[in-house]
This record gives structure tokens, sequence and C-alpha cells, in this order.
């Protein structure tokens, strides 16, 4: 079966979900040329849940993914919390933030029996989860209600763990893709493949189709994916300046200047691996650092540094989420966008 007829579209293209610089605007733009359009779901509660899909099945009737995050929520670690505060006070001195004034909160949802019952009133065709799969009881509903369920894998053995649990389809989430890692059997950075090295080892291994997915910018790089072997390609950072994108004046600015070439894999902003363009904090802390509360309980520390510095037109503590290829960001439609990629499915 080809990926188009799984998952009922027209074109093997999937837009990849992006919490925090998308809604609904942006995959409904995406579904109504005939691919996949996402819409991310792990920064958003029932309600806000609910309004972005009566939105979105108002803004198109073609097949369209949800995407959750089912991570398990760490114990909150007071000790690790206290000197996370710590090492970010000169900031917040510098800023003028009161470190009392910081609420604690926990950034990111995993999905729940209450956004089981979501899907069972809007029916999507596809359901995607990032940190492997949820429960069984839970993985079930997903399926009672008639959505494909794809599942990231960034190694072989993360791969075959989705196939043998459940998953319709694989992404293949290389090393370059933008955003947070899908990595689950292990936070062993070190296994983590570039798109082109993983993909054909995870085509050979199992029998579902398998997405390719970070790196890949334009129509030569889809031409390329599906060359070696992908039934299907996942494209994110190349969407995030299109007009539908909700990606701040800010991030945009950062996209298009010379800071874009250099991204790197950091946990600050929420306590996980993710990719972004090396910024002010990063720089000075470290993108990696051990003091970080585990995800996503980093986030609450970090984000007023963010909105104030954000206030004063600064990306210095902001998540600048991109992959390492800028180069297919364009402020054009989405539209426009995936045609030009959908011409690397031909010859």
């Amino acid at each position: 079966m080809s990926l188009q007829a799984l998952l009922g579209t027209e074109l093997p293209l999937i837009q990849a979900p992006m919490a925090g610089v998308q809604n609904h605007r942006l995959a409904a733009a995406v579904s109504n040329t005939g691919a996949l359009g996402s819409l991310p779901c792990a920064m958003l509660d029932a309600d806000g849940l609910r309004k972005e899909l009566q939105a979105l099945t108002g803004a198109t009737r073609k097949p369209y993914n949800l995407n959750f995050f089912c991570h398990t929520p760490p114990p909150v670690d007071n000790a690790r919390a206290i000197t996370w505060r710590e090492t970010l006070s000169p900031y917040y001195a510098e800023l003028d933030i009161d470190p009392a004034s910081i609420a604690s909160g926990p950034g990111r949802l995993p999905f729940s029996a209450e956004m089981a019952d979501l899907l069972d009133e809007f029916r999507p065709a596809v359901v995607s989860f990032h940190f492997g799969l949820p429960s069984t009881e839970l993985l079930a509903r997903v399926k009672a209600c008639g959505a494909k369920v794809l599942g990231s894998a960034t190694t072989v053995e993360e791969a075959l763990w989705l196939q043998d649990n459940g998953a319709d389809a694989i992404i293949a989430q290389g090393l370059e893709a933008g955003g947070h890692r899908g990595m689950f059997l292990s936070d062993e950075l070190s296994s983590q493949l570039s798109t082109f090295a993983l993909l054909p080892q995870i085509v050979q291994a199992v029998r579902l189709p398998v997405i390719a997915a970070g790196g890949i910018a334009d129509a030569q790089g889809v031409r390329a994916a599906m060359t070696l072997g992908a039934a299907g390609v996942q494209i994110g950072t190349a969407y995030l300046c299109c007009d539908e994108a909700s990606t701040s004046a800010i991030h945009r600015a950062a996209l298009h200047s010379p800071a874009a070439q250099h991204t790197a894999l950091t946990n600050l902003f929420s306590g996980r691996p993710a990719r972004g363009i090396v910024n002010r904090v990063m720089r000075e802390l470290g993108p990696i650092s051990p003091l970080a509360p585990a995800f996503p309980l980093a986030t609450a520390a970090i984000a007023p540094l963010r909105a104030k510095a954000e206030s004063l037109g600064s990306g210095d503590f902001s998540p600048l989420w991109a992959g390492q290829n800028v180069s297919g960001c364009k402020p054009i439609g989405a539209a426009e966008l995936t045609r030009e990629l959908a011409q690397g499915l031909t010859p």
C-alpha cells in the first residue's frame, strides 16, 4: 500500500507539526494542496485543541494529522529546580525579573484520555506521536476512531519498537531535523544518525512505510529521499516562513540571518534535546546543560527571560527551532511551497 493510500492524501508529503510557530492555518493550507497538514497539540489543553479543531475542520475537508507527545511527566525535583534558577539568576537580574514571581508549569502535556475523547469526536485521519507511543489502552482508542498512527524513530531500534507496538508508518527523524528529537529508547545523543544514513537502514529493517524527515528543504531533497526508499517525506523548517505560519518576527529574522547556519541540539529550553539556532544563552551556558530540569520542567524558569527579551526585540533566550538546512525558508504561501516540494516526486 502506498503512503497516499494509507493516509488518504494525494501526495506523500507531510508538513511537520511545529508547536509554537503554527496553528490550524498552516495545517489547512497544506492539506488543501493534497499533502498532509499537521497540527501540533502538545502545548494545547482540551479547550484549546477543540477550538483549533473546529477552525481546522472549517478550513479543510481533506485529511490532517494531529501530533501529540507521549512522554511520562517526571517527578518534580525541587533541588534541581532551585539550582537551575540560580544558574539563570544573572539573566533575571539583567532583565529585572523577580525569580519569586516565576510560576512553575509542565510546559507540554502528554496524550491523555481527555485528548482521546476529542479524537472520538473529530475523527482525524492521522495521529502522530513523538517520544514513542501512548499506553496500549490509549493507542487502542486512537485506532478505534479510525486514525492511522505515525511514530517518530531516531534509530533502527526505535523503528522496530514502533512496528511491534502498533504504528502504521514510521517517521525516520534524522539528526538534521529542527525541534525536539523524537528519541525515546535511549538518551544517548551519539546514537543519532543523519537522515540519509538512518533512512535506508530503517527501510531495510521494517515492513512499514518509512517517511524521511530532517534537512529536506526542496524538491531535490525530496527526490533523494524517495530514491533511498522513503515512502514519503516530512518537511518542517521550510514551512517556518510561510504566510500561514505564526513564526514570530524575531524567529523569522533569525532564519534569514547568517546565524541560521549554526544550529545545535540544546536542552536549555525544555529539558530535552531539540535543534535550534545558536543564540546567546546557548553560547554562554553551553547548548546541553546537566543542570536543566528534566523535560518538560525546564521550560518554566526560562520562559520569563524569553518573554522579556522578546519584548525588547531580542531572541537571546528564545528557542529558535530550525533544522540544519534553512535554504527552503521563503516568505510564500504554504500551498506554493508544497507544490514546489512535490516536483521532487517525479523523476
